[in-house]
């Protein structure tokens, strides 16, 4: 997702969208309908086209801004019914205050922007589906795993949701990714080491809600 500073600069953060591409993945792969909101330049989910029967219950949206996703959410709402969200997209929690007319002087010694807080995505989310199955995510940088859990579960408790993934910055690489999933006991569910592992364990966990 990207907060313009001009009319070409904007900023935005490392996230690839990888793990959000793994979880639809394995949720089409379990004969689930997704659809999958995605920021401009992030991985989507790999769908071989000889698979038609899979791409043809997965619904690709892409956004670039925070205006886009609010727009495409309050459109969804309108048309779509979800039985649960997965809410794994890295949005930007501050934003320019302003939109720069045209492409600021680069002759300049110095640039100061103000940023201003962006609306909470998952506290949208929740008012606009009350009943969905809610899985967020919460993403700090060197804690140990309590404070990785207490965080988790504040998030949880502060946006109303059913679960929250817990990582941990200094524990995602290319090959590993640790996660651990918190519920509305402050328990963990599962604790995964890879991007793959916590795709299959949350599909399991969302499965097992939703039949109940």
């Amino acid at each position: 997702m990207r907060g313009y500073i001009d009319a070409v600069r904007y900023i935005s953060n490392k996230s690839t969208g990888k793990l959000g591409a793994a979880i639809a993945v394995e949720a089409l792969e379990r004969g689930a309908s997704v659809t999958f909101i995605y920021g401009t330049g992030s991985v989507t989910p790999h769908v071989v086209p000889a698979d038609a029967e899979c791409l043809s219950r997965l619904t690709l949206i892409e956004i670039e801004t925070l205006d886009d996703l609010l727009t495409t959410l309050r459109e969804r709402r309108k048309a779509t019914s979800f039985d649960a969200i997965v809410h794994a997209m890295a949005v930007l929690d501050y934003i320019p205050e302003s939109l720069g007319i045209g492409k600021i002087s680069s002759r300049k010694d110095g640039l100061t922007v103000p940023f201003v807080r962006a609306p909470k995505i998952i506290k949208v989310i929740r008012t606009l589906w009350p009943h969905a199955l809610l899985i967020g995510f919460k993403l700090e940088v060197g804690l140990s795993k309590d404070e990785l859990v207490n965080r988790a579960y504040a998030s949880l408790i502060d946006n109303s949701a059913d679960f929250v993934v817990a990582n941990d910055q200094d524990q995602i690489a290319a090959d590993t990714h640790r996660a651990y999933l918190v519920n509305t006991d402050k328990k963990i569910e599962f604790e995964c080491g890879t991007k793959q592992g916590i795709s299959k364990n949350l599909v399991d966990v969302i499965v097992s809600r939703l039949v109940i």
